[in-house]
């Protein structure tokens, strides 16, 4: 499992370079050069600092949250010299000032998914509680079914069981690579909800006794 949290993470991130760095080549966006993704990254933080005031997870979670991304980035981009180099040559022109306009973008991109990783962090009680109430939901169906007489069905319960962990990754898969800002209640609220209605249709097939 944290193999695929791992791979879910740098698909995800190549994925979001590749699509920024597409619409910048291609204007795309309506603003030039790596701004969309300054944009976008300070509309992501924005998220984290007005929504996440409390959490299960961390007891200060936007003091956490800027900590993390602030030693991810000095790890990451100061560390290596990527971000001396991008200061040095921020008014260059020719193909090193194209350079440092895609390598900037990377950048912003990739201090954006950590911030959206932070956020899927301290949304996780969400799809705990979507994950048990849909079991328990689920248990309570199937003994109606039981004690009902009613039809069983392992078809259904095969399919919504396979279901359960491609709507998991694919949820976070698509969140973590959105090249605009977006709520993140708009979009995680869903996928924790079809998260637990898999895991209650799974439950409630279930044909053997536990």
């Amino acid at each position: 499992m944290p193999w695929q949290l791992l791979g879910i993470l740098l698909v995800s991130l190549l994925c979001s370079i590749v699509i920024e760095w597409a619409g910048i080549y291609w204007e795309w966006w309506s603003q030039p050069g790596a701004e969309h993704a300054r944009h976008t990254m300070e509309r992501e933080m924005g998220w984290l600092d007005s929504e996440f005031t409390r959490s299960l997870v961390f007891s200060r979670p936007v003091a956490s949250a800027t900590w993390l991304v602030e030693k991810a980035y000095e790890w990451m981009f100061v560390s290596t010299g990527i971000a001396p180099w991008l200061t040095s040559n921020a008014d260059s022109g020719g193909w090193v000032g194209t350079l440092h306009e895609y390598l900037q973008a990377a950048v912003y991109v990739t201090l954006m998914t950590l911030t959206r990783v932070v956020i899927l962090v301290l949304t996780s009680p969400l799809f705990f509680l979507a994950a048990l109430v849909g079991f328990v939901d689920g248990l309570v169906r199937r003994d109606l079914r039981r004690f009902g007489a009613g039809r069983e069905s392992a078809f259904v319960y095969h399919h919504a069981k396979r279901a359960v962990t491609p709507i998991f990754i694919a949820g976070w898969l698509i969140y973590l690579s959105v090249p605009f800002s977006i709520h993140p209640n708009l979009f995680l609220l869903p996928c924790a909800l079809l998260f637990g209605l898999m895991i209650s249709i799974a439950t409630s097939s279930f044909k053997k006794y536990i």
